[in-house]
């Protein structure tokens, strides 16, 4: 297992991040942790200890899909995001549970395909180069100045090529036609590609085509790493990952919770009971193989307004020992969210703004202000958290972001108290705030 970290050091990068909740990041620190244990024990003992799945309870915006997406990318593990409302029962039509698994493996495949690809990348570039210069000196040679050395012209054509300063020139290159891919309906079971049908029997064929030397340099290295990397065995590393190292994050659980016995909620229990034997542990088929889900792990969550975890079904719940709420953000909070993390909002605009020569400043009582009004409007409004900030951001910077334009010369922009009561008050009042929100 990669980017080995101690529970400590999870959190401290978690918190990088997410302000706050700190015993949802325990909780994941944890469950991460002990993957890397288990895989130091011996097999008769690792093969008995299973994740222990975890629901975060909380409403929205506190940052329970950003806990999980943060945790995966710390340590570059396959990672899905599913609703559980998007899944119906075996027998009607939609969505069916075992997709959820089937999108962890395609996770999974670009990860290992990226990471071969970034192994092979230097040698697929030199022999790309050759391409490219032979097709392209020879158009270069026909314009030569009559009295300049052919060895000195040559020594500059690779010059001016390493440079990049004859990215826009067309040139006529060989390359491979792209075999056609057919979609099945989703959770009938995945793409079909025909080249793969016939087991590389029958060669793609190939094409002279006219094109940029950028554009053909991109296409040529797609083909040069993909005969430099084994396919198969990507596939199954792919595999091995999604089912050791896997975190599959279902959003909306609370949603498939039945209370009373009606129809709709015998629905919702029959999708819980497709999705217990994928949590309990089970196998799929996929496209590049069999796929155990005994070792992934499954983080749920849901705001639990109208329902309780208790509502799920007594298997599911058995499944997800550990149950997480998530504090409510308050306006110490909301300070934090704009300036502590690195992908803080006002940074986020700064930088977006910067690209039209706008120079935006924050200072700090404008910080405090917009602070309190996130944390009222999420008071006598529905609380749709930190989302609340980017709502209150985007109406406040409109017409600075409506005015920008990189012709412009710099402008120095001071977002102060004054001027976020004075833009606001007017927005808040009327509720045409409303419409910023996603």
């Amino acid at each position: 297992m990669s980017n080995v970290m101690s529970c400590k050091e999870i959190v401290k990068n978690l918190d990088n991040f997410i302000i706050g909740q700190s015993k949802a990041k325990r909780a994941v620190a944890i469950a991460l942790r002990n993957r890397y244990r288990r895989s130091h024990l011996p097999k008769e003992i690792s093969d008995e200890i299973t994740p222990k799945n975890i629901i975060l309870k909380g409403p929205t915006g506190v940052g329970k899909t950003e806990i999980a997406r943060r945790l995966a990318k710390l340590v570059n593990a396959p990672f899905v995001k599913v609703e559980a409302t998007k899944y119906t029962e075996v027998g009607y039509v939609g969505r069916d549970v075992e997709s959820m698994i089937r999108d962890l493996v395609e996770s999974a495949v670009r990860i290992v395909h990226d990471e071969q690809i970034s192994k092979v990348m230097d040698k697929a570039t030199i022999i790309v180069d050759k391409k490219i210069t032979d097709a392209l000196y020879p158009l270069k040679k026909m314009n030569k100045p009559e009295d300049m050395d052919t060895e000195l012209f040559r020594n500059q054509f690779y010059e001016d090529y390493k440079a990049k300063k004859f990215e826009k020139d067309i040139i006529d290159i060989d390359v491979k036609e792209q075999p056609k891919s057919m979609n099945l309906l989703d959770g009938v079971g995945a793409e079909i590609n025909i080249g793969q049908i016939m087991g590389g029997i029958i060669k793609a064929p190939r094409k002279m085509k006219k094109m940029s030397v950028e554009r053909a340099r991109q296409i040529l290295l797609e083909e040069e790493c993909d005969k430099l990397i084994d396919q198969d065995s990507i596939n199954k590393e792919a595999i091995y990952r999604a089912e050791q190292e896997g975190i599959i994050f279902i959003d909306e659980i609370d949603k498939i919770a039945a209370k009373k016995n009606n129809g709709q909620d015998v629905s919702r229990e029959g999708v819980q009971r497709d999705i217990l034997p994928i949590v309990e542990g089970s196998v799929v088929n996929t496209k590049y193989g069999v796929v155990h889900t005994d070792y992934i792990l499954f983080i749920a969550a849901g705001a639990f307004h109208i329902s309780s975890v208790s509502d799920l079904i007594p298997e599911l719940q058995g499944r997800f020992p550990i149950q997480v709420e998530l504090d409510s953000l308050n306006k110490e909070d909301f300070k934090k969210i704009l300036t502590v993390p690195q992908n803080a909002i006002t940074t986020q605009y700064q930088k977006l703004l910067s690209v039209d020569n706008v120079e935006l400043e924050f200072t700090d009582d404008a910080i405090d202000a917009i602070a309190e009004i996130a944390a009222d409007e999420n008071e006598t409004n529905e609380n749709i958290g930190a989302r609340r900030l980017q709502t209150i951001m985007e109406a406040l910077l409109e017409d600075i972001s409506f005015n920008a334009n990189d012709d412009n010369p710099v402008v120095k922009v001071k977002i102060d108290k004054p001027f976020v009561i004075s833009t606001m008050e007017n927005l808040i009042q009327s509720h045409d705030y409303k419409k910023y929100i996603i």
